[in-house]
């Protein structure tokens, strides 16, 4: 019985190809919409969860005076750090994987007649164990080199390609400012990241010979530290900001002239972020369903009117009134479904051409494809069911009347 009924309403279908299409196109935008915004929502996540990852497992940041406060504006009064203050992290809080005093200056980098603009970074050789970094060729500068104040550098991958080229880097001098370094290594690429700026253009160097060749003086501009394995980044955070307080001199209710950001608050707060924008937007392309449900309520209509007399015959010819609903309601779910599936195809297509082009991750969630699929059939159901009533309900002899 079913599947005579099935066959029926593909039939009717067929009948009209052009109509049927143009019915079922509300719903395949609708589905294909709400696949592309979640699968896109979710690659976006995915990528600003990973970038912020790359910048250091279990990461925390010291700035001074770098966040807008409550009383409106940035400070700029706030003293800069000292290689002390490093120290006294490092000796006084614990859980403490490695600290890293960090001092940035933009440079003319220049090899033989290349020249590049990029950030010169002063730091020690903990920068990369806090970072999560790894040489790519050649080595980190060593302890006696650092101590010792040498003019020796590691490469940003993007400052190799770009001032070196093809050669071998290692035991070549390029000219930072007014000085000459010698290249001893080359970081591993960490590529583009998804705040604007590209990890692999800077130069590393000691940062006691950023001190003295290059800035003149021996600010720190911040402090990178990274937690044990197992450690909670909440309670190092606090330790370090008591701490800092106390060697800055803030007492009372005085605002702190400094700011500690933790890395995996930032991951969680920017996922949760881009979580509802994307369940957001799901919900948007979701009204498209629905609008597309109107569609197939007002082509049925318009069917169960054009088919009146056929309706009025079968009824008159023993027919009864749940199997005329079930066509019909068979008819609606039929195109439903079949705009379900071209949907699926055509948003999957989509949100993995979207994926590439912004260059993120093709997160697929099954369940937001099966809901949405099933999403289509119940709107068959629910809106094809009030036209199928109409047709269950129509009088045999003023049907078979009806011109």
């Amino acid at each position: 019985m079913l599947w005579e009924t099935y066959l029926l309403a593909q039939r009717e279908i067929r009948r009209n190809v052009l109509r049927s299409s143009l019915t079922v196109l509300g719903i395949v935008i609708g589905v294909a919409a709400v696949i592309i915004m979640v699968t896109l929502g979710s690659g976006a996540t995915a990528k600003v969860t990973g970038d912020i990852s790359k910048l250091g497992s279990n990461m925390l940041q010291v700035w001074v005076g770098q966040a807008f406060r409550r009383t409106g504006g940035v400070r700029s009064d706030a003293p800069a750090f000292k290689m002390d203050d490093a120290a006294a992290i490092a000796k006084q809080i614990s859980g403490i994987e490695a600290v890293a005093p960090v001092a940035i200056k933009p440079l003319l980098g220049i090899y033989n007649n290349t020249n590049r603009s990029t950030n010169v970074t002063g730091s020690t050789a903990d920068y990369l164990k806090v970072r999560d970094w790894n040489v790519a060729m050649g080595h980190m500068f060593t302890e006696s080199e650092a101590r010792a104040g040498q003019a020796v550098c590691v490469l940003g991958d993007t400052v190799r390609k770009k001032l070196i080229g093809k050669q071998d880097p290692i035991g070549q001098h390029i000219r930072l400012g007014k000085i000459s370094f010698r290249v001893v290594g080359v970081l591993e690429a960490k590529g583009q990241s998804s705040f604007g700026g590209h990890q692999d253009d800077f130069v590393l160097i000691p940062i006691k010979t950023f001190h003295r060749r290059i800035a003149g003086n021996t600010n720190v501009g911040s402090i990178i530290v990274s937690a044990r394995q197992g450690v909670s980044t909440k309670k190092v955070k606090a330790e370090m900001e008591k701490l800092l307080r106390q060697i800055r001199g803030i007492t009372g209710n005085r605002e702190d002239n400094f700011n500690v950001y933790d890395m995996q608050e930032i991951i969680d707060t920017l996922s949760k972020t881009t979580k509802v924008l994307t369940a957001l937007l799901g919900a948007v392309a979701a009204v498209s369903l629905l609008v597309g449900g109107i569609g197939i309520m007002n082509i049925m209509m318009v069917s169960v009117t054009e088919r009146t007399r056929e309706i009025g015959t079968r009824l008159a010819i023993g027919a009864l009134e749940r199997q005329v609903l079930m066509q019909f309601l068979v008819e609606a779910v039929v195109l439903t479904l079949f705009g379900g599936l071209i949907g699926i195809l055509m948003g999957l297509s989509l949100s993995a051409l979207g994926a590439h082009l912004f260059e993120m991750p093709f997160v697929l969630k099954p369940g937001t494809v099966l809901a949405a699929f099933f999403f289509s059939g119940a709107v068959g159901v629910i809106f094809g069911y009030f036209p199928a009533r109409k047709a269950a309900r129509l009088d045999p002899i003023e049907a078979l009347r009806y011109e």
